[in-house]
């Protein structure tokens, strides 16, 4: 199935700051206004002078003879005279005392040393200082270290911190052909090579879900019910021992229940509705059409929050392509042979003989065959408008008559009161109407065979369903198929792969952990300080006209930035009682069935839910209503902690704040503002000096969306430098590591960000750690230079 988006998304954002130069005064990025100041009090010395004026010319014009109003005038003068020096020197000292102020901070936050600073020893910052030695220090070896881009293969293995991420599985760089984890079914990699392997791995969703990985693997005893029950199904999941063992006898068994099979034994001849919703309602078995909840996108600018029953085409197990030229799906017979090949494995591993084998594999496949006609590509079915049809279920009735609608979805989404009159969303009709025709006739036809065709057509759909919680020779054999249709599939960690799963029923628990260990007012904090500094970055930019700074600025003004907090069940007690109904065992694939029951139960719930449910694996911001809101995932080790000196928070989480931030609310700023071009090309010629690219006629010419992406990370890290100083203004103490000054920590921490996994890391041309080259050109920012000896031009460039 083409999986229909629930939004039609925008295409994401960027911006800039001017650098420093050593001669200048502070940076912009540093000036603070005087604090807690009376603008009255910085006037009153001249509106004294002026006074002291008028008095005197007043005397010029008095009589000489008033001796004694000229004395007390002359005393009067003296006064005055002596309360404007008065003020004079307070105004001098306060001056002095914010310019010291000043200075210090400066110093404290530029100095090559931390030695006053107060080291950090909390467990979480003793485990950053040994990431940070495994790395390449920016400050110690910068001739090389910045040298290359996104996915170079200049370096070898050897080259620790310049790899950058080169040749890891799930790296964004090897996205283009899916990684191959090391680990299978039944299969661990040493605990330590698996350390040093994800550690470097700075990858925010790798990084999140590891984190929750920890979580389940640390619940004790004392925690709630739901909780155990959680890490009981994530425990079951990983015993590949006993699943190896049970081999295909839980599903054999589980075929019995749906009424049997002529393949493994007697078939019941049940009513084909009836196997249909079981199916659907006890397994998440979808095998003629799919169901899920969701907005109409076409009500969803008048701020609705009904939810419909959406109804598409299925996932069809059948290698199709589409036919551009005759608008049809079809079955290529070079295809056709491995999966041929696939359906007799299948059948010889549920017990079939060779003889039977052959009937229910030629009944399946042109069954498939057929349905597959009415299937399309999303992008043909939305530029003809198939998408988000409407309709009652009593018209669908007339329309796709094989199908008990109204019974199917009753069930499904029980214990939501549906009737014939309730509207559904259609996202294919004409396949809903065709698949209907196939069924009836394949009914008339079949009705009183023995084979069952239309029964093993829906007991292969359920086995594809179950097949995650089967033997590994299930698993490998829709591989087999996978790679000989020319496709490569990541094979994750068994850990990773059970996590998801858990994920899946255990929405809420995960949900409710997470946030017991989320820090929420140390996360705040950094949302709003960053968010304050991208607001004064809008007004540095020279956009095109005041239109456009006037209606970004709109926008902005009217955005609560604020840290993800659920309003769905929270409270342990709440969470034992929705989990009270279901238990687990020892045996993964009786917990499959239930979590299937899960996910079928909180489906039905979508149908009710006031408000958005967040994805909690989501590790970028998203706009709801007028809030701007950070999903907690975000703020997780080792990307960020409570105890980390805020340097290396700013560092690395204010930076991505920054980024996504530019990503989300200026998806189109090439075309508002010219600074992005200034920006990045100045950025560019930088690099290609410093590579030498240029002398060598290397270089190239960055496209537009290249341009912005470097303006956008360049702008983010300034961003996240000057959040970090508002942070260190108003708490003018921090703590260290490994005994770098703030500013180094600031930088050091931000190197460790491999080329990040957003959709817009394909047009950074240039590994993101270099932009602190370009931000330490001719500037006090940086504790040491970071310019290499062999390479005299850098001293010509200019700062960007």
């Amino acid at each position: 199935m083409s999986e229909t988006p629930k939004e039609l998304k925008s295409e994401p954002s960027i911006q800039q700051t001017s650098q420093p130069d050593r001669r200048s005064p502070p940076p912009p990025v540093f000036q603070q206004p005087l604090p807690n100041q009376d603008p009255s009090e910085t006037q009153q010395p001249s509106h004294l002078h002026s006074e002291l004026q008028l008095t005197e010319f007043s005397l010029t014009n008095t009589s000489v003879g008033h001796q004694h109003q000229a004395k007390l005038m002359c005393i009067k003068n003296r006064r005055l005279l002596l309360l404007l020096l008065g003020f004079s020197s307070c105004a001098a000292i306060l001056g002095l005392i914010y310019y010291m102020h000043q200075k210090c901070t400066l110093k404290n936050i530029s100095n090559d040393y931390a030695g006053a600073a107060t080291p950090c020893l909390s467990q979480a910052c003793i485990r950053a200082s040994i990431r940070l030695s495994m790395f390449d220090d920016p400050f110690t070896q910068p001739c090389d270290y910045f040298l290359f881009t996104c996915g170079s293969d200049r370096f070898s293995p050897d080259s620790r911190g310049r790899q950058r991420g080169q040749g890891i599985p799930g790296h964004p760089q090897n996205q283009n052909k899916m990684a191959v984890w090391p680990e299978k079914r039944g299969q661990r990699i040493d605990g330590k090579d698996r350390g040093l392997t994800e550690e470097k791995i700075l990858n925010r969703k790798t990084v999140l879900l590891q984190y929750l990985r920890e979580i389940l693997e640390s619940i004790d005893k004392s925690r709630s019910s739901a909780a155990q029950k959680a890490k009981r199904f994530y425990s079951s999941c990983l015993d590949t021992t006993s699943i190896e063992a049970a081999g295909a006898e839980p599903f054999l068994t589980l075929i019995q229940k749906v009424g049997g099979w002529a393949v493994s034994g007697q078939w019941n001849q049940t009513d084909f509705n009836s196997t249909l919703i079981l199916l659907m309602r006890d397994y998440n078995t979808f095998p003629f059409f799919n169901l899920y909840v969701g907005k109409n996108q076409n009500e969803s600018t008048n701020g609705t929050t009904k939810r419909y029953i959406q109804i598409d085409q299925p996932d069809l197990l059948i290698p199709i392509e589409w036919n551009s030229k005759t608008n049809k799906s079809q079955v290529k017979a070079q295809t056709l042979r491995p999966f041929l090949l696939s359906c007799q494995r299948y059948l010889a591993l549920l017990g079939a003989t060779s003889s039977s084998s052959m009937i229910h594999e030629g009944t399946f496949m042109s069954l498939s065959s057929e349905l597959a006609v009415a299937s399309a590509p999303l992008d043909y079915r939305l530029s003809q408008g198939q998408l988000y049809k409407r309709m009652t279920i009593k018209e669908l009735q007339g329309k796709a008559p094989a199908i008990d609608w109204l019974r199917c979805l009753r069930a499904v989404f029980h214990p939501q009161p549906l009737n014939a009159d309730d509207h559904v969303l259609l996202h294919n009709l004409p396949y809903i109407v065709h698949m209907s025709s196939i069924i009836g006739k394949w009914l008339n036809k079949y009705e009183l065979s023995s084979s069952g065709p239309l029964q093993t057509y829906m007991v292969l759909n359920l086995l594809h369903t179950m097949m995650p919680a089967l033997d590994s020779r299930f698993s490998e054999t829709a591989h087999n198929l996978s790679v000989a249709l020319g496709n490569t599939e990541e094979v994750v960690y068994r850990w990773k792969y059970c996590l998801l799963e858990t994920e899946r029923g255990f929405y809420s628990v995960l949900t409710h952990l997470l946030s017991e260990r989320t820090t929420h007012k140390e996360a705040e904090e950094i949302i709003q300080n960053v968010f304050s500094s991208f607001k004064s970055k809008l007004h540095e930019l020279k956009w095109i006209d005041e239109k456009a700074l006037q209606s970004i600025m709109k926008k902005t003004q009217s955005l609560i930035p604020r840290l993800f907090t659920t309003k769905v069940i929270s409270s342990e007690a709440q969470l034992d009682l929705f989990f009270s109904k279901v238990s687990f065992s020892n045996s993964f694939f009786s917990n499959y069935i239930q979590l299937l029951s899960l996910w079928q139960k909180r489906r039905s719930q979508f149908l009710t839910y006031q408000t958005e449910e967040t994805d909690i694996l989501s590790v970028t911001p998203y706009i709801q209503d007028n809030e701007l809101i950070f999903p907690m995932g975000m703020f997780t080790l080792p990307l960020f902690h409570p105890t980390y000196p805020r340097a290396m928070n700013y560092g690395v989480m204010g930076f991505l704040i920054a980024k996504d931030i530019l990503h989300l609310l200026l998806p189109d700023i090439y075309n508002q503002s010219e600074t992005v071009h200034t920006v990045g090309e100045c950025v560019w010629t930088h690099y290609l000096t410093v590579t030498e690219k240029e002398r060598r006629g290397e270089g190239f010419f960055l496209s537009k969306a290249q341009q912005q992406e470097v303006w956008v990370q360049y702008s983010a890290l300034q961003i996240a430098l000057q959040a970090y100083h508002q942070s260190f203004t108003n708490h003018p103490t921090d703590t260290s590591i490994l005994g770098f000054s703030y500013t180094r920590l600031f930088f050091s921490s931000f190197s460790q960000i491999n080329c990040d996994s957003d959709p817009y890391h394909q047009f950074m041309p240039l590994e993101p750690s270099f932009l602190i080259t370009v931000m330490c050109v001719k500037s006090n920012l940086c504790p040491r230079s970071l310019q290499c000896p062999n390479k005299t031009q850098q001293n010509f460039l200019q700062k960007c």
